[in-house]
């Protein structure tokens, strides 16, 4: 329960109340996912097929065969190049709890609804593009050296997608976030 001390600081305070509705909707989005979207598969797999979708586009434009899916793939996650080998996409990799994380932060930022909508829409597109090039580069990379994937797995395309989606927030706080008035020079 609330008190009228907690609700003064929680709107007195533009900090506190980024940090206060930022923490309900993620307990809010974690409760969801965890218990009802995660378990019912979904979700995960509508992501994780245009993920894939996107990435053989990608292979394809560039000039790349790719393998071909095994009998009865429908549950399979798997894409990879002629000559390299199969990367399977895990519901990690999906670029869901990004997604997830970067509405989150804009939600909870203050700023105008009306660019809160078409900017998160462009931001989630951006992110999946992002997340699908990764995808088409890890495919390359096991085609000529294996022995790379990990490394740009787990440290160089994390740098890039979290970077993005940094610079997403941070064009969001410059562009669309409160101004605050400096204060006159004497």
């Amino acid at each position: 329960m609330t008190t009228p001390l907690t609700t003064q600081v929680v709107k007195g305070d533009p900090v506190v109340r980024f940090l206060a509705i930022a923490a309900g909707l993620y307990l809010g989005w974690y409760l969801l996912f965890e218990f009802y979207l995660h378990p019912h598969g979904g979700l995960d797999r509508a992501a994780i097929d245009s993920l894939l979708n996107w990435a053989a586009n990608i292979l394809r434009s560039l000039g790349y065969d790719l393998i071909p899916e095994p009998a009865n793939a429908e549950n399979i996650r798997t894409i990879g190049v002629q000559g390299g080998h199969l990367l399977w996409i895990g519901d990690p990799c999906n670029g869901v709890g990004l997604f997830a994380v970067y509405l989150i932060f804009l939600i909870a930022y203050p700023g105008p609804v009306r660019h809160k909508l078409w900017f998160g829409a462009l931001g989630l597109v951006s992110i999946h593009l992002i997340n699908a090039l990764r995808v088409a580069a890890l495919c390359i990379i096991v085609k000529y050296d294996y022995e790379l994937l990990n490394f740009n797995h787990d440290y160089t395309f994390y740098v890039i997608i979290y970077g993005w989606v940094f610079l997403l927030w941070a064009i969001w706080i410059q562009k669309f976030g409160p101004r605050t008035k400096r204060p006159a020079e004497a």
